[in-house]
């Protein structure tokens, strides 16, 4: 990635896209009044989320929460932030299949691999050693944490959180803003805006 770009968010998750190698950026937008003209991995804290709005580089949203993630950018469009400004970014170790399609804003890290006819939505996030299979489909704002693996036709829903080293059976589908705890081995289709976790994965709560 070679244009000039800013992340949004001064996160944990920016500092992972920074140390997986990713090039050309020139500053961190965040709202913490506190961290302004500090830095964050050498990388200067240049202004407020806001300030997107009034700059010209693309935008990569580092926000690790997919709820919080999908709120910041639908604050950008209020601002008149429009798809085509968010770059995407994908590690040198990960490996997208050719027949697979990448949104805008999604982030891919280190030994992430995608097969064959997937297809990730805008501002997906996939954190290292996670296997995506064939067919799969994760909608936007959706996170995959660490070590997930996703069988073949499997439907994350928008801004679900797949919890790390979870296992998801084949044509299963996380229901959208529904979470799947660590380790968890999903059998059965996950309804929205549940909790679910353990081996088999079992319902725990229902979200307020």
């Amino acid at each position: 990635m070679t244009e000039p770009l800013l992340l949004v968010g001064a996160s944990g998750l920016a500092r992972e896209v920074l140390a997986a190698g990713i090039t050309g950026v020139v500053g961190i937008l965040d709202d913490d009044a506190d961290i302004q003209k500090t830095e964050l991995s050498g990388i200067a804290v240049v202004g407020r989320i806001s300030d997107a709005a009034k700059r010209d580089e693309a935008l990569l949203v580092c926000i690790g929460p997919s709820e919080t993630r999908m709120n910041v950018v639908r604050r950008l469009h209020k601002f008149g932030v429009t798809e085509e400004r968010y770059a995407r970014y994908v590690a040198p170790s990960a490996r997208v299949g050719d027949t697979s399609e990448v949104g805008y804003g999604s982030i891919l890290l280190d030994a992430v691999v995608v097969t064959a006819d997937a297809r990730l939505g805008s501002h997906v996030v996939v954190m290292p050693g996670c296997t995506v299979a064939h067919d799969a489909v994760i909608e936007d704002f959706a996170t995959l944490a660490a070590g997930v693996s996703l069988g073949g036709y499997v439907r994350v829903r928008e801004a679900a959180y797949v919890g790390m080293n979870a296992s998801i059976r084949q044509r299963t589908t996380i229901g959208s803003r529904s979470t799947v705890g660590m380790g968890a081995v999903v059998l059965t289709n996950v309804p929205d805006e549940e909790v679910w976790a353990g081996v088999p994965a079992r319902r725990l709560e229902k979200r307020s």
